[in-house]
């Protein structure tokens, strides 16, 4: 009786904690998105928006009001696919890089760039194409393998990504040192500079629906986290189980890099922190690494456009943001 009155206080215990870092995620999102609103070199105020002053409504409907959106749906996505690459492969260090779809949106996009017009849309699209294309593939050399573990996944997915990189570097020697070659190289770096109300309709529509069912499917994404036969025991089907997941979280990936670029360590730390800030991996550490993912990436996005009079690429704030927070967190967790 007393160890079952002890279990219960210790899972209010953690309820409370976890929504008191729920809540406190939120406000640190609010504050982020806001901030993204009203930061850029036009200055905007509330004043002159209630007022409808002709430029800075322009300003914040045709640019601010998209950009902020992308980057909070798209860090949303990468941290939620994030969750899904590390909880299926069991390892923390998971990334979208481990079946190889951002060297394929990088392929895709390289070839956008020397062979089609210089309009963006061509290029969001190649670049999605790619990225399904080469999760596709690794997903494909998988079934193949007589070994049906993650790790033959993996396998292919190094594979695949070697592929693509080899591609882009071909694709590179190709362009033109001056402008093409420029343009490859500032989209792999990744920016929001270029989202538009235009492009963000489909992303948003993929992040959100592929994000929605892989939250119904938590139960089966948890449930792959342990040993194989445990799961199916479970009465999981592990192997079109972990497809699916894996290919709902490269959709959400696909789609938010095919606008963005490639936007590194979102996808690594966003999960990471999540579970080291609720002890746990159930459903809401999931709902916390979007959150935390909207986060890094609307703060990346305020420094990106603020900091220097010429707008910097986005990754370099990412990972200036995640690297040391997550070191803190890891020796936090040792110590404790």
């Amino acid at each position: 009786m007393k160890h079952s009155m002890a279990s219960l206080r210790k899972a209010q215990t953690d309820s409370n904690r976890t929504m008191a870092i729920l809540t406190l995620a939120m406000t640190f999102l609010v504050i982020a998105f806001v901030s993204a609103l009203t930061t850029g070199k036009y200055p905007i105020s509330l004043a002159d928006l209630c007022a409808g002053e002709p430029m800075a409504v322009r300003t914040f409907t045709i640019l601010r009001l998209p950009r902020a959106l992308m980057g909070l749906v798209g860090g949303f996505g990468l941290g939620v696919a994030g969750f899904v690459y590390q909880t299926v492969f069991r390892n923390p260090l998971a990334s979208p890089d481990i079946i190889g779809v951002s060297s394929g949106a990088s392929a895709g996009a390289a070839f956008a760039i020397l062979f089609t017009s210089a309009a963006s849309p061509s290029t969001t699209v190649f670049a999605f194409v790619g990225g399904l294309l080469a999760v596709c593939l690794s997903l494909g050399l998988t079934a193949l393998s007589p070994v049906k573990e993650h790790s033959s996944i993996v396998l292919a997915g190094i594979a695949v990504h070697s592929l693509a990189q080899t591609f882009l570097m071909v694709l590179k020697l190709m362009a033109d040192p001056e402008k093409q070659l420029a343009s490859i190289e500032y989209w792999i770096m990744g920016s929001l500079a270029g989202v538009t109300a235009s492009k963000i309709p489909f992303p948003v529509v993929i992040i959100l629906f592929s994000s929605a069912v892989i939250f119904l499917l938590h139960r089966h994404v948890l449930a792959l986290s342990v040993q194989e036969d445990e799961a199916r025991m479970l009465g999981v089907s592990v192997q079109k189980t972990r497809f699916f997941v894996l290919f709902l979280a490269t959709l959400t990936v696909a789609a938010a890099v095919s606008v963005t670029g490639l936007i590194s360590f979102i996808g690594l730390l966003a999960p990471h922190t999540a579970r080291l800030l609720t002890g746990h991996n159930r459903r809401s550490s999931c709902l916390l690494s979007g959150i935390i993912g909207s986060v890094l990436l609307l703060t990346a996005d305020v420094l990106a456009k603020s900091l220097t009079a010429v707008e910097l690429p986005v990754s370099i704030f990412t990972s200036l943001l995640g690297a040391p927070f997550l070191i803190y967190l890891i020796l936090s967790e040792r110590r404790s």
